[in-house]
């Protein structure tokens, strides 16, 4: 069902994927003791039926389908999988390595792009705050 849907809607999809993945991983501080799948799943379902514009495009009947639920979990599997996978870029490593040594703290580990991101981020933010 996932594959005979328009390849803007399969986009979007793995767009909406990623946010929402990104967005609980940051909520939980990318601790992986702290994960819940069902906390995720809950807060997919109100990211479909809240903020996204994809899913309303979709008829009631595929909606409504078990079939497209479960290629719709697979795919979503699929996406983490990736995400988790993604190593870091030689830049993002370069800059974490910057930011831990200027900010005098240890280094610790982050095995994915996307969570070297959310460190990233979380440190530049220390930085600003300690200038301030």
């Amino acid at each position: 069902m996932l594959k005979q849907l328009p390849h803007r809607m399969k986009m979007n999809m793995t767009l909406s994927i990623k946010k929402v993945f990104e967005r609980y991983m940051a909520s939980i501080a990318w601790d992986e003791t702290k994960y819940n799948a069902t906390t995720l799943m809950e807060q997919w379902r109100h990211y479909l039926y809240n903020e996204v514009a994809w899913f309303n495009e979709l008829d009631d009947t595929t909606k409504a389908n078990p079939h497209f639920h479960e290629q719709l979990a697979e795919r979503i599997n699929e996406i983490i999988d990736q995400l988790v996978n993604e190593p870091p870029t030689d830049d993002q490593i370069a800059e974490i390595n910057r930011l831990v040594e200027r900010l005098g703290i240890d280094d610790f580990p982050y095995g994915c792009r996307l969570e070297a991101k959310y460190h990233i981020e979380r440190l530049q933010q220390e930085l600003k705050k300690k200038k301030s």
